[in-house]
């Protein structure tokens, strides 16, 4: 007779357990704690699988289309990504508003480096795929499942265990019953046979527990053996674990570096033409332009650096050649002023375009100063017996 519970049927072994009629068998200590370990490998998993595919894929409705084509063993389809969308929005502006004006020709600077942003996310999002989520996905799909076959066997062998020494207990005790006390009273003959046959009785039912008992030991002892076998296998799952690990942090440590450099490049591009393209936006010619129009509107950074009083336009400055005012810089020929000099921490690497230019390295000290008639975005940087122009956002000034 089974006991069924919310109409399922529950294992004998089970039922008597939860009525208190059956000895629990107990796992010992060594194999509990592969047990908890497994469950906590298996739940920490599962987390770092969804955040990891929240990390490449922030869009929900994308990440369940991916789980769709996967379950149908199907090709996912190229997807262009973010930075690949505003490119191509940057590179139709420019078309629209003119490839050569400066709006337009920054508009294609910028669009192509956001273009390459895209293609460098693009590659690290397969690589991590590869080399990180599918092997935990696997784990959890494979490994995983074949671990929780096999502990759904072992407890249905411990349940029959259970069952088989409740049920040689039971056999014992009546055994022990039926020879100590007589069913009936000893005075007639009758009665002793019918007690020595209800002995013999009980002593089959024993010899038959006992060896229901042994078999089922047995399975039990296999099946606990096999189970241990692939618990202890969670050891060289956490090393393979980490060996992808380090290649998930080698492919983003890359995609990282050539996310900076592109912006470093496109900066050093648009620092190099940013003084050409709003000298021709808001100066003008100066040789057409009113003394008034000549002075470039103020920057933040150039109205924080104190400088020599810009000195309107004449065919020669006290103190400062003459190429300076055309707009044509000789290193050798510049002389800082007598006051107006600030110290200024460098804050990217800077290649000189040409020999007006001084080449800097982060973090470095040098001193800077301004010049009647210079781009309000450049400044005169002086390192030792060097000098030359560098840009002002490569600069922290200090007070």
């Amino acid at each position: 007779l089974k006991v069924t519970y919310s109409g399922t049927p529950l294992e004998p072994g089970f039922t008597e357990e939860k009525l208190g009629q059956a000895e629990k068998t107990e796992l010992d200590a060594h194999f509990e704690n592969l047990l908890a370990r497994a469950d906590c490998t298996k739940n920490w998993t599962e987390k770092i699988l969804r955040q990891t595919e929240v990390l490449l894929q922030p869009n929900p409705s994308a990440r369940v289309e991916e789980f769709l084509y996967e379950k149908l063993d199907r090709k996912v389809p190229s997807r262009v990504t973010n930075g690949e969308l505003l490119a191509q929005y940057m590179t139709e502006a420019a078309n629209d508003f003119g490839p050569g004006t400066p709006y337009g020709k920054t508009l294609i600077k910028v669009g192509e480096t956001q273009r390459r942003l895209g293609a460098a996310e693009r590659e690290f999002i397969r690589s991590a795929s590869i080399n990180f989520l599918t092997p935990l996905r696997n784990f959890l799909e494979g490994d995983w499942r074949t671990i929780s076959k096999e502990r759904r066997i072992l407890q249905n062998r411990r349940l029959d265990l259970d069952a088989c020494k409740a049920r040689l207990k039971k056999a014992k005790a009546a055994e022990a019953k039926a020879a100590a006390v007589p069913d009936f009273q000893e005075t007639r003959p009758r009665n002793y046979v019918l007690s020595a046959s209800a002995s013999a009785l009980w002593n089959d039912e024993v010899e038959k527990a006992e060896h229901e008992l042994r078999l089922t030991q047995t399975e039990f002892d296999r099946q606990a053996e096999v189970t241990r076998l692939l618990l202890e296998g969670i050891s060289s799952t956490h090393v393979n674990h980490l060996r992808c690990l380090h290649e998930f942090v080698e492919s983003q440590t890359n995609y990282y570096a050539q996310c900076y450099q592109f912006m470093l490049d496109l900066q050093k591009q648009l620092g190099s033409s940013k003084g050409e393209i709003f000298s021709g936006t808001f100066v003008g010619n100066a040789d057409s332009a009113s003394p008034a129009a000549a002075t470039s509107p103020p920057t933040v950074a150039a109205a924080t650096l104190p400088a020599v009083p810009t000195i309107p336009v004449v065919p020669t400055i006290v103190g400062v050649p003459n190429t300076v005012a055309e707009g044509v810089l000789n290193p050798n020929e510049v002389k800082p002023p007598a006051s107006g000099t600030r110290r200024a921490r460098v804050l990217y690497d800077y290649e000189a375009a040409d020999s007006t230019e001084l080449a800097l390295l982060a973090d470095e000290m040098i001193t800077v100063y301004s010049l009647p008639g210079m781009d309000p975005d450049w400044l005169i940087g002086e390192r030792g017996n060097q000098k030359g122009k560098v840009p002002v956002t490569y600069l922290e000034l200090l007070s």
